[in-house]
């Protein structure tokens, strides 16, 4: 995978990080994909592979959807979005950019 492909995806991935209809507080959903999503989204089974096959895939799905019990308290709903956004990031740098 090139550098450009794996942007596009961590931006798409991204994208299904939302916030969710906590009235307790601050809640984040991941909407996660499923291999047929990537497939949709034109990445290649080598993209697949490097993900959702991949032993951190888990990992990263779940600390996105913690990331409000890590958050300053205070903290606005759109802030928290953006960390949970940015672990997204720090998951596919880290494991595909080479």
């Amino acid at each position: 995978m090139d550098s450009d492909e794996i942007r596009r995806m961590y931006e798409w991935i991204q994208g299904r990080v939302s916030l969710g209809d906590g009235a307790e507080g601050v809640t984040i959903v991941f909407a996660e994909p499923a291999a047929r999503d990537f497939e949709d989204h034109g990445f290649s089974n080598e993209a697949i592979a490097l993900t959702l096959r991949a032993g951190w895939w888990a990992e990263m799905a779940a600390d996105i959807v913690e990331t409000p019990e890590y958050a300053e308290p205070g903290e606005s709903p759109e802030q928290v979005l953006s960390y949970a956004r940015d672990v997204v990031v720090e998951y596919v740098r880290k494991r595909l950019f080479t």
